[in-house]
């Protein structure tokens, strides 16, 4: 199955609230939340589709002015699609997109009892930052994960 990325658009609205439904038993957004996710100037979010024209993924980054770090705010992908590359596109996406920005940092929060979301970040090039305690509505911890956007060997001739 081949996904088709493209951005997200206002249309996309009821379709992402039945995806944050699915994918998450808590700490889903609701329908306000995904708007104003939508048509805020400081995100981007990229949406993935089957040959149906359904809805099968999604990623926000948000991005804050003044800032060299840009945050993966939201990513699910409906867990009938998991396993087939579209978690990696999403994320190869948003990351070009804060390229595009020049942030030099993704920053990421994930439940520390997803092993599969972790592992797929850790695929991806991301590292831990953080331990964060009762992280979510439920109780549960989180990881903070980072990546830095930059060559190492760029970052030192920079700062020399």
């Amino acid at each position: 199955m081949t996904a088709l990325l493209r951005p997200a658009r206002p249309g996309d609205l009821a379709a992402l609230c039945q995806l944050e439904q699915c994918c998450f038993a808590t700490d889903h957004f609701n329908r306000r939340q995904l708007a104003h996710l939508l048509k805020r100037a400081h995100a981007v979010t990229w949406v993935a589709e089957n040959e149906a024209k359904c809805l099968v993924g999604y990623a926000t980054l948000l991005l804050r002015r003044n800032s060299r770090a840009a945050r993966l705010y939201s990513f699910c992908v409906h867990p009938d699609m998991q396993g087939l590359g579209i978690g990696r596109r999403l994320l190869d996406t948003l990351e070009g997109e804060a390229r595009e920005r020049d942030c030099e940092w993704l920053i990421l929060e994930v439940r520390a009892d997803n092993r599969r979301a972790r592992a797929l970040y850790r695929r991806m090039g991301f590292g831990l930052r953080r331990w964060l305690d009762d992280y979510y509505a439920d109780g549960c911890a989180a990881w903070q994960m980072e990546k830095a956007l930059i060559a190492s060997d760029t970052a030192q001739v920079a700062s020399g």
